[in-house]
């Protein structure tokens, strides 16, 4: 039976359940969101004479912690006019309304006895064949649908979100006794291809996977964290970025999530799992028991691991806890050998033998803390799934960690891994000693571009399930490698279709990379049909690198730079104008540069979470690959609608002027960075480069001609142009910007007026870059321009352009 999912309805308009309602609307779906009745008025209903009966005090709770929600930072919704998808009631008015929703979502809290009266209540207005769900964390699924009927209980099960459920990708699906299998089937494809989301079937144990897996994770530093002699920030330091895991690592993560949060999982892992072997582990070392008793919960209650004051100068700090002596003190700097000697190693999967070979502290710390995870994940199949990569999904989507469990035991070697196990007295399961008798030393393999992983029940290398409709960089780069340099691979997808890899730190656009972008577009446009410039890295690009360009302007090598900045340029327009396709795959962040290549590209396929914009004026010019010239040409674009075209030009001119970054890839089309009607959005940032693959070989067979070049451009000279001076002029003398701005903005103005021509003018795209490259120069040679990226490069700031 097909099933569609139009309208939901969330039971619980708490954090979670805000969160899960904003995620639904964000994808555009109908939602319900329900909650229950106050008890008594507040102060402020009191003062308004209402009485317990009216409808506004009714639905109180549910609008309250949904306006929270929509107001709180990181926001929840890709854009807020998707919040009026979200119709709001409470669970005695509204409950019928259930009737009409294809799933039912419940959220309320983490209590059994609460949870099954509320399914017993929505038992009476369900209609059925309706999918029923719980939110729990941890509470077994059994125990939940006990008492329900036959048909309730087919399509009912636990579909853990993780918090906040628009960012964090793990979407955990866990069966009932009674659940239908199709329905198992349909919420695993649901997750991934509408919600974004990495769906992983687990297994119904206490904590289920992520949490199972991470808490553990964690328990294991809070009781090993004395006896290596580590402060808080040192193990935040061994446990961040360096080996791909969030900057708020461990003990600053515990703050952000709320330590109650982290000690209830905790309790309820120890309370569930008396066979566990490392069951003792998951008592609350005393620190935290005493933290527990000071409510010394996190950001929450204002302090935790860290916490934020204010000095006698009124300037903020942030003070550390002594585990020691449970007081906070001033931060302390954390260094280890061991570290330093990674920074030349920009890929994470390659560090963790450098990592576990130190000799310091560092060293002691990685093998310590990876023998304890891997033979603990080790004996938990098939406990909690019988399939070792659901562990490590589960650990990438629920906790951000950039390889899981497996992958970093891969990373270091299976049998070196087994010897830091045995160092520490621990035990590994008996299936890893199997998997190495037969032969097998790693837990996954690549053949054919596919993942294989080591199947425990079959004992041998299975491909991965569900990745067919997705195209995996590191499974093709080396054997579909058509061209390499050392800014870009360029890879051949299949079908006619080539993809433009970035290589660069933070994937900069460098002379490299675009004579990499060039030299991949000769490639297709001789033997192919199209082009992606797609990567999979943590951002698209931060931009174009100006390191060389403040070198060329310090020594006064004008000529150098004006090839150099005609090069970007140009480049840019082979994007637009070559003879076959190019699609754009942005993710991330795409700033400056990277926002450019997006502008010139035929199609843009953003993931949502695209972070994209033109911030140039924050390094004082301008943006000079095209980007300034591109908001000239779609603004006059616009004006054939009808707009004022002073107010339209206006509009374009403040993008960049305000460096305006787009906080999703929906907002872009707010900002004229992405265009309605052309460039999409995809949701799950696993199927962006699979979904720009075929977009490219769609215009490809629809028959893509050679666009030609723009010559009908429409620009307002003087009378743009003066509207421009004046209100810079005004904004200096009110001091809202400075002097200097005024001089990047006043060249800005002067590019996207089209000069200072006495009249509206037809030029072409070749004259805006012409304006734009000279005004980008002119700004490079000056003194308070150079001040600024010399300022970011001595703080090692990215520099993008």
């Amino acid at each position: 039976m097909k099933r569609n999912i139009n309208k939901i309805a969330v039971i619980g308009s708490g954090i979670m359940g805000s969160g899960i309602a904003c995620h639904f609307a964000n994808i555009g779906v109908e939602v319900l969101l329900l909650d229950i009745i106050p008890r008594e008025l507040d102060d402020k209903e009191k003062a308004k004479g209402l009485t317990l009966e009216d409808k506004v005090v009714r639905n109180r709770l549910v609008n309250t912690a949904l306006t929270t929600s929509l107001k709180s930072k990181p926001a929840p919704i890709y854009h807020q006019d998707f919040a009026k998808r979200i119709a709001t009631g409470n669970l005695e008015d509204d409950i019928s309304k259930i009737s009409e929703v294809d799933w039912i979502i419940e959220v309320v809290v983490e209590r059994l006895d609460i949870k099954k009266s509320v399914f017993e209540k929505l038992e009476q207005y369900r209609k059925p064949g309706t999918l029923i769900t719980s939110n729990t964390s941890g509470i077994p699924i059994k125990f939940m649908s006990e008492g329900r009927s036959d048909d309730f209980q087919k399509h009912f099960c636990g579909t853990h979100f993780f918090n906040p459920a628009r960012y964090l990708k793990l979407f955990e699906i866990i069966p009932g006794p009674k659940t239908d299998q199709s329905v198992l089937d349909f919420l695993n494809g649901y997750g991934d291809k509408f919600l974004g989301k990495t769906s992983v079937v687990a297994k119904d144990t206490p904590a289920f996977i992520g949490n199972r897996i991470g808490i553990f994770s964690i328990q294991s530093l809070f009781h090993a964290v004395k006896d290596l002699g580590l402060t808080i920030e040192e193990v935040d330091k061994l446990t961040g970025p360096v080996i791909g895991r969030p900057k708020s690592a461990t003990f600053r993560t515990v703050d952000v999530v709320g330590l109650d949060t982290l000690v209830h999982v905790a309790n309820g892992i120890f309370d569930n799992c008396p066979n566990d072997e490392q069951h003792d582990l998951f008592k609350l070392p005393d620190f935290i028991t005493k933290m527990m008793e000071n409510k010394w919960l996190g950001s929450k209650t204002g302090q935790g691991f860290y916490k934020k004051t204010k000095t006698p100068e009124g300037k903020t700090e942030i003070l550390s806890l002594d585990l020691d002596t449970l007081d906070y003190r001033t931060k302390k700097r954390a260094s280890f050998p061991t570290l330093e000697m990674t920074k030349s190693i920009d890929k994470v999967v390659d560090r963790f033998k450098v990592l576990v070979g130190g000799k310091d502290k560092a060293g002691g710390f990685y093998r310590k803390s990876f023998a304890a995870l891997f033979s603990y994940v080790s004996f938990r199949i098939p406990e909690i799934t019988d399939a070792l990569y659901k562990i490590d999904d589960a650990m990438k989507a629920g906790f951000g960690w950039e390889h899981g469990p497996f992958q970093i035991w891969d990373a270091v070697g299976v049998k070196k891994g087994m010897e830091f196990i045995k160092a520490e007295g621990l035990e590994v399961a008996n299936w890893v000693t199997d998997m190495i008798s037969s032969g097998s030393d790693t837990f996954y393999s690549v053949k054919e571009g596919a993942t294989y992983f080591y199947d425990i029940s079959s004992k041998s290398q299975t491909k991965k399930p569900g990745q067919d409709s997705f195209i995996i960089l590191d499974n093709i780069r080396k054997s579909n490698e058509v061209f390499k340099n050392s800014g870009v691979v360029v890879e051949d997808l299949g079908d006619g279709i080539l993809n433009v890899e970035f290589q660069s730190k933070m994937n900069t656009i460098g002379g490299d990379v675009l004579a990499g972008l060039n030299k991949a577009i000769d490639l297709a446009e001789k033997d192919y049909q199209g082009l992606v410039v797609g990567n999979q890295a943590a951002n698209f690009s931060v931009g174009a690198n100006i390191g060389m360009i403040f070198m060329m302007a310090v020594e006064q090598e004008y000529d150098e730079l004006n090839m150099a900045v005609k090069y970007f340029q140009d480049t840019m327009m082979r994007m637009r104008y070559s003879s076959i396709p190019t699609i754009a795959a942005p993710h991330g962040m795409a700033l400056g540069g990277g926002c450019e290549l997006s502008l010139h590209a035929d199609k843009v396929v953003a993931a949502a979470e695209t972070y994209i914009g033109l911030v140039e004026f924050g390094v004082g010019v301008i943006p000079g690959g095209g980007g300034s010239k591109e908001m000239a040409l779609r603004a006059s674009d616009n004006f054939q609608k009808g707009d004022v075209e002073l107010n339209v030009l206006q509009e374009h001119f403040l993008t960049i002027g305000m460096a305006k970054v787009s906080t999703s890839a929906y907002e872009a089309y707010d900002t004229g960075i992405l265009q309605k009607g052309k460039d999409i959005v995809v949701v799950n940032k696993d199927r962006q480069i699979g979904l720009a693959k075929s977009y490219a070989k769609l215009l490809a067979e629809q028959g893509y001609t050679q666009p030609v070049k723009r010559k009908d451009v429409k620009v307002l000279g003087k009378q743009a142009l003066g509207m421009f001076l004046v209100g810079t002029d005004s904004m200096e003398a009110s001091n809202y910007i400075s002097e200097h701005d005024k001089k990047i903005a006043n060249k800005l103005a002067y590019v996207m007026a089209g000069g200072d021509l006495s009249e509206p003018t037809l030029v072409t795209e070749q004259y805006l870059l012409d304006l734009e490259r000279e005004a980008f120069l002119s700004l490079c040679t000056e003194r308070k321009t150079l001040e600024r990226i010399e300022h970011m490069l001595k703080r090692g700031k990215p520099l993008r352009n």
